[in-house]
Order: C-alpha cells, then sequence, then structure tokens
C-alpha cells in the first residue's frame, strides 16, 4: 500500500507540473492541443488533475516540451551517477583516480605542480596517454624533450625513459589514462578531408 500512495502522490503533482511548464513557455492550451493532437478539454483536465496521466497523453507533451518524461512527471532518480573518487597527493601532484574497477586500463586525473630538482626519467612496464587539460606540460621521453600545451595529447611505451611535469612555474592538469600490460589507446579521429 505504502508504494501505491507515492505513485499516487507522483501522479498528483504531474498536473500543477505541466501548467507550470505551459506557463513558462507562454502557450495557450489550443496551442499545446494543435502541437500535440490532444483536445483542450483533455490538456486541461489533465492540468487541473481531473484526468490521470497516461503514456498517450504524456509522451506528445513531452516531445512538444522538447523535455524527457521524466520530468513531466518528477520522476526520482535512479541512483547517483557520480563518481566519488579521493584525491591522493603523490610527489608535489594530486592524483584523482577516475577508474572504479580495478583492471587493464586505468583513468587518471592529475594536477602537478612546479617541482624544485631536476628531473629524472623512469622506466616501467606499460603504455600511458596523456591529454592536457590546462598549462603546459614538459615531457622527457628518451632523448626528446617536449613541451605539450591544453589540447595536446601524447601517447608513448612507459618502457622508454621518461618524465613529465610542469614547463614552467605554473601547475599543468592532466588526463592520463595507463595500461599496466601495454594496452594502447584507441583514439578515433575524422580523417581529413584530401583535395
Amino acid at each position: 500500500m505504502e508504494n501505491t500512495a507515492a505513485i499516487e502522490e507522483v501522479l498528483a503533482k504531474v498536473g500543477p507540473r505541466l501548467k507550470g511548464l505551459r506557463a513558462e513557455r507562454g502557450l495557450t492550451l489550443t496551442a499545446l492541443a494543435e502541437a500535440t493532437g490532444i483536445s483542450t478539454s483533455t490538456l486541461s483536465r489533465l492540468e487541473s488533475g481531473q484526468r490521470r496521466p497516461s503514456l498517450e497523453l504524456l509522451l506528445p507533451v513531452a516531445q512538444a516540451y522538447q523535455v524527457p518524461l521524466e520530468e513531466l512527471v518528477g520522476a526520482p532518480e535512479v541512483g547517483d551517477p557520480r563518481v566519488r573518487a579521493t584525491p591522493r597527493k603523490m610527489n608535489g601532484r594530486t592524483v584523482l583516480p577516475l577508474t572504479r574497477q580495478p583492471g587493464a586500463l586505468q583513468a587518471y586525473k592529475m594536477v602537478i605542480l612546479p617541482e624544485p630538482g631536476d628531473p629524472e626519467q623512469q622506466t616501467h612496464e606499460g603504455y600511458e596517454w596523456m591529454y592536457v587539460l590546462s598549462g603546459r606540460l614538459r615531457l622527457l621521453l628518451a632523448d626528446r624533450d617536449l613541451v605539450l600545451k591544453a589540447g595536446e595529447a601524447a601517447e608513448f611505451d612507459t618502457r622508454l625513459p621518461h618524465w613529465f611535469g610542469t614547463a614552467d612555474d605554473q601547475p599543468v592538469e592532466i588526463l592520463s589514462l595507463f595500461g599496466r600490460q601495454g594496452e594502447r589507446m584507441h583514439v578515433r579521429a575524422r580523417p581529413a578531408n584530401r583535395a
């Protein structure tokens, strides 16, 4: 019985919600009737709560208002889609894991502060892909010294000697995808138009 009462409560709020949406958009019942194919009297009874909302009535109204059906009925959200990761501080870097499940491929967001001292290259198993969100990233890769700016990406085999950090005295923010077993990222891009 408790579930039935909750459903009735949700349905009772549909009419006022529909009337509010119509008022927000400055529509008359006649204009809404023309857009939905539902009579003005049916729409009026639906808004006043004298007509029980049904899928056949709500779908055309949702299309006319260009809103999801859930918005019309005020459906409760299904679960919380937010990722609640805890940032970790590691060697002057703030690392936020974005991947929830253990597995081959891991995603991270990193904020790297300027570090004193000389960069020290490392090697380890894996493959890394990085995308610069803001700032300038310095990437030492074997004998190459590269600077990437916001919007640029790099990928490399981590068995090559490498180091990355800020390219200047400002922080850099990056997204990193790392595969421990050497998994490569597959970035799909539209081919350039060739004349």
